[in-house]
């Protein structure tokens, strides 16, 4: 069995598998590199075929998002680690040793995460991850580098290699045995939050979250759906409501989603007077389709409540939001 296999997942990436694979192929020298077509209606694959006949590509039926995309493709793919890689995503010499050295360093390590920064701007952090993730009581994701929208510049001051709440979907290396032992990424989030998900299991189960910042990549970000789209609005808080409800206990849910409803509602309504309506209308279809899903919810959270063996100690106790509303828009100490 092969130690590591980077998989990469694609729909309709064309454009961004020639501009970026290249370097993937060149820089991760003796590692078999997969690619796992969801389903795409460009020419991604004959492109792969014709191009790279190296590269071994899995490709699905239909596009089964995210999580299901990788949850499927993960299961034809035998390996110590798995690499998950974003199709946008530059990595430079020697990116992937340093991530293997992690997870081979402690066997309490279930993923360890790269420092993401930037394609365009190389000097500042990348929104999707910065240098390791973590999350407020509210369940608000935010990192090293990252507070909401605010995007600090990389100054080395985020190069410590530690333990985090989550690695980000974008470029994790993960054992393969724990990933299936968690039953993968939850396929009903389709895509977005679901690392975060599956990173906070993982701690419930006793593993740890790392970032290894001497590996570093470089990432575009918003590829298949940018930041301005309603279903990634929509996908977000329905996402971020399920993961809260899952994972924390029965007596803390309650009081966190009365507080979210309000907070959602307001965020709501300045979308409204931004004149985005349709962005107005996604965070409530969220809260909607949240409650509509809790029969089917309550089950994983059992599960994920009866097999807790710890707690998650890297939330942090206060409020991003009001932090950023502040004028505290930097990670600085906070964890």
């Amino acid at each position: 069995m092969e130690r590591v296999k980077v998989v990469i997942l694609n729909w309709n990436g064309r454009a961004y598998l020639e501009r970026f694979l290249p370097s993937v192929v060149e820089r991760t020298p003796g590692v078999p590199v997969v690619v796992a077509d969801n389903g795409s209606t460009d020419d991604s694959v004959a492109f792969l075929r014709a191009r790279f006949p190296q590269v071994e590509v899995i490709a699905l039926e239909r596009n089964y998002g995210f999580a299901e995309g990788y949850n499927r493709a993960l299961e034809r793919i035998e390996a110590e680690y798995f690499l998950l890689l974003n199709s946008d995503i530059e990595v430079p010499e020697g990116w992937l040793s340093p991530l293997v050295e992690a997870l081979d360093a402690d066997g309490r390590t279930a993923a360890v995460a790269p420092k993401i920064l930037s394609f365009d701007r190389p000097d500042c952090f990348e929104y999707a991850g910065a240098s390791g993730g973590f999350i407020d009581f509210l369940g608000y994701p935010f990192c090293r580098g990252r507070i909401l929208s605010s995007i600090e510049a990389d100054r080395g001051q985020y190069d410590d290699a530690r333990e985090v709440f989550w690695a980000s979907g974008a470029c994790m290396l993960v054992r393969s045995d724990v990933f299936r032992a968690l039953g993968g990424f939850d396929a009903d989030f389709f895509a977005h939050m679901e690392e975060i998900d599956f990173c906070w299991r993982a701690q419930l189960a006793g593993y740890a979250i790392r970032v290894e910042p001497r590996s570093r990549v470089f990432h575009v970000g918003g590829g298949t759906l940018p930041n301005d789209n309603p279903k990634k609005i929509y996908l977000n808080f329905r996402n971020n409501l399920c993961m809260l409800y899952k994972n924390l206990s029965r007596p803390a849910f309650w009081p966190v989603l009365f507080v979210r409803m309000a907070m959602d509602g307001l965020a709501a309504l300045v979308f409204l007077v931004q004149g985005r309506p349709s962005f107005f209308g996604k965070v409530f279809r969220a809260h909607v389709d949240f409650h509509r899903q809790r029969r089917s919810l309550r089950a994983k959270r059992k599960a994920v409540q009866c097999s807790r063996v710890a707690r998650s100690r890297w939330i942090y106790r206060g409020s991003i939001v009001l932090r950023h509303a502040l004028g505290r828009r930097s990670f600085g100490r906070m964890m």
